[in-house]
């Protein structure tokens, strides 16, 4: 599949809106576009295939699902991951578990990016400093916003956008190269454990806070998949509401 420089921008803006840090959306709406998930499928809606970008990104997705920034700390950029992880799958033809695969190492890549942009920002916060000594807030304001933007919509917007538009036919040919080797199978496999680390990181979280009673919400979970054989959407609904009513119960009891 080929991919026009119009595409690839709007790849690159996708990541850059996606962003820490990016003053267009709201902290909560910021923090959800930013979800491999979202990001794949707004990178499938570009490309023309939104339900392969869903369905990758949200394969994407499940690795970073215990990934917080704390105090502006970055281990993984999960946007970068989610974008150019998706534009590959879908540009190369190739299937989300090697997607997931390629994407965690793209996603390291990202703390380069942003210790770029924190550092650039340097200048703006000394520029900023001074300003406030003649208390002109409409400048500390401009200042805060628009050269920090216009500044990291490049930094973020062009590395992606030249990778995704001028990297394709070199990522096609290798994994074209690779099919039927052991080396897709092994991108397979990893791309396969890596979700499940994902999971247990998740789960490490959840029983941390809950306590061993959580094994018991894990199990009753497990029993309607596998024995009942209910739909994920109906599990995650009657996950909902048993959280509401576990919660209202609690409240009560105080």
């Amino acid at each position: 599949m080929n991919i026009t420089i119009v595409q690839a921008i709007l790849i690159g803006l996708i990541y850059y809106l996606g962003a820490n840090g990016t003053p267009w959306f709201t902290v909560n709406l910021g923090w959800a576009f930013r979800r491999p998930m979202m990001q794949g499928l707004a990178v499938g809606l570009v490309l023309g295939d939104p339900v392969k970008g869903l369905i990758v990104g949200a394969a994407i997705n499940v690795t970073y699902l215990a990934q917080i920034t704390a105090g502006g700390a970055q281990t993984m950029d999960e946007g970068l991951a989610g974008t150019v992880g998706t534009a590959i799958a879908i540009l190369s033809n190739t299937s989300a578990a090697v997607a997931v695969s390629l994407a965690v190492p793209i996603s390291l890549l990202g703390n380069l990016i942003w210790m770029i942009y924190m550092t650039g920002d340097i200048f703006i916060v000394h520029r900023v400093d001074k300003i406030a000594e003649t208390g002109d807030v409409k400048k500390i304001i401009f200042w805060n916003i628009v050269p920090s933007q216009i500044f990291k919509v490049i930094l973020y917007t062009v590395p992606v956008a030249v990778a995704v538009y001028s990297g394709t036919g070199a990522i096609t040919s290798i994994l074209n190269s690779l099919q039927g080797t052991p080396v897709i199978d092994c991108l397979t496999t990893v791309g396969t454990i890596l979700p499940a680390l994902g999971i247990a990181m998740n789960f490490k979280a959840i029983i941390s806070t809950m306590g061993n009673k959580a094994y018991l919400y894990f199990l009753l979970g497990f029993l309607m998949l596998s024995y009942f054989k209910l739909p994920l959407l109906v599990i995650g609904m009657l996950a909902v509401i048993l959280a509401m009513l576990t919660k209202t119960a609690s409240e009560q009891a105080e």
